[in-house]
């Protein structure tokens, strides 16, 4: 149905909402996702199948979003994961004990994109190059990070 397909329907963001969505491509229907915080999740081990929950979840405000999708058949479904932060900020400093190791991560969905530009600030501060200060929501000692400046160097985090 060319109604949900680009360019007629764009890719969205609900503001009040933990749901997003993308036009149909390819054959391969809506995408709709949930971008609440799941439960921890082993990617050597973890069920890639959504549960019961979370389709009803999708389905319901697949629904209320598209009601011209209401009944529509299931064409794919499963879970997709990456690293978030408790605040959604990425991390990106220096280790507190050794100067020579950089930690950055954190991109919560986004990442892929932010790569590049991570590793070219990264890069400029390792090798003493001019280069824009770390902001502090990305800092270790950010308030809704855990502080691992307290942690002893040999455990695991």
């Amino acid at each position: 149905d060319a109604r949900f397909a680009a360019p007629g329907l764009p890719a969205w963001i609900e503001p009040n909402s933990s749901f997003y969505g993308i036009s149909a491509d390819a054959g391969r229907g809506v995408k709709i996702a949930d971008d609440r915080s799941g439960p921890a999740f082993d990617p050597t081990h973890g069920e890639r199948d959504p549960s019961p929950e979370a389709l009803r979840a999708a389905r319901e405000y697949l629904e209320r979003r598209l009601p011209g999708l209401r009944g529509a058949p299931l064409v794919e479904s499963r879970v997709c994961q990456y690293e978030r932060t408790p605040d959604s900020h990425l991390v990106l400093d220096r280790h507190p004990q050794y100067e020579n190791v950089w930690l950055v991560g954190g991109g919560s969905g986004h990442g892929f994109k932010l790569g590049p530009a991570l590793g070219e600030v990264v890069a400029r501060h390792v090798l003493g190059k001019q280069a824009e200060p770390i902001q502090p929501q990305m800092r270790l000692g950010a308030s809704a990070w855990p502080d691992l400046t307290a942690r002893p160097a040999t455990r695991s985090f």
